[in-house]
């Protein structure tokens, strides 16, 4: 495979599609990279391209996301543990025996789990805006949380304005200097993809379910105390959704961790891809793969 070559590949995973892009040297450490809300591999694009030449790197979409299938909530439950399993029965499929994870926005919930059910396979985190602590959380989760208190037909309603174009661009744009960096085809994608028949409602199952994820904190910490995982945090410090105090929190747990903050917003890799990029090669380079 040629090292700056880029393959988009898809395969069967229990029966359903899973779409991934592959690049790098098949021999070299591996680094699977985990997207989120409500966007895809599409989102590592650029950064692909910039870590490549000496990384083996997967970035799947998840389930229901993406080129990857989103079968109907009628067929398909939509949890974290589900769209983890799907996460891992591609890991089995590749036989990947060791790797980096690198974790984003949802793409976290679902990296901490493969980590706590891999221990022995996962060798440094990177965290680019993703989530594990409480702190995390800023107000902009008020409506989410209102849901979990009141899974009324009202409160699911309200959370339908979190899937708009508007919405999807106010994702991207806030927070942002300089908003002719943020490529329009990422929005536009994201949002052709959310406006899939059904795909709403999939949407709103996961909203729902994202609080069995904050309910794991505590074993992802324990995780993470036990394990000790290298572990880098690049965060966009002016995301609406997860705060900076989240991001230093991983020093709780491990002490070593590395937290590095960018004038920015949630989707950091739209403006700041170069300088994570450096801060990733230059971390990866001191993990013992």
């Amino acid at each position: 495979m040629s090292t700056n070559t880029v393959h988009y590949r898809s395969t069967k995973v229990q029966g359903l599609t899973v779409f991934y892009r592959e690049s790098g040297p098949a021999g070299a450490p591996t680094l699977l990279l985990l997207h989120g809300f409500p966007t895809s591999s599409h989102m590592y694009r650029h950064l692909i391209p910039m870590l490549n030449g000496d990384y083996h790197i997967i970035a799947p979409d998840l389930i229901g996301f993406g080129l990857s299938d989103a079968p109907s909530r009628q067929k398909f439950t939509y949890t974290f543990d589900n769209l983890t399993k799907y996460v891992q029965g591609l890991v089995d499929q590749l036989e990947l025996r060791r790797f980096a994870i690198q974790v984003f926005d949802y793409g976290a919930p679902v990296g901490y789990r493969l980590a706590m059910a891999n221990p022995e396979k996962i060798t440094a985190i990177i965290s680019q805006n993703g989530n594990a602590y409480e702190e995390g959380l800023s107000e902009g989760w008020n409506p989410i949380r209102k849901y979990w208190k009141d899974p009324s037909e009202e409160n699911r309603n309200a959370l339908k304005a979190m899937t708009t174009a508007e919405m999807t661009q106010w994702q991207y744009f806030t927070g942002v200097s300089d908003r002719s960096l943020v490529a329009p085809e990422s929005y536009l994608l994201d949002q052709f993809l959310l406006d899939r028949e059904g795909n709403v409602d999939l949407q709103l199952d996961l909203f729902a379910d994202y609080a069995s994820n904050i309910a794991l904190y505590p074993a992802f910490h324990q995780y993470f105390k036990e394990h000790q995982p290298p572990f880098l945090a690049v965060w966009g410090d002016k995301d609406p959704f997860f705060l900076p105090p989240g991001a230093e929190a991983f020093k709780k747990d491990l002490p070593k961790a590395i937290v590095k903050f960018y004038d920015t917003g949630h989707f950091a890799l739209e403006t700041h891809v170069n300088e994570i990029g450096a801060a990733i090669r230059q971390f990866l380079g001191t993990v013992p793969f």
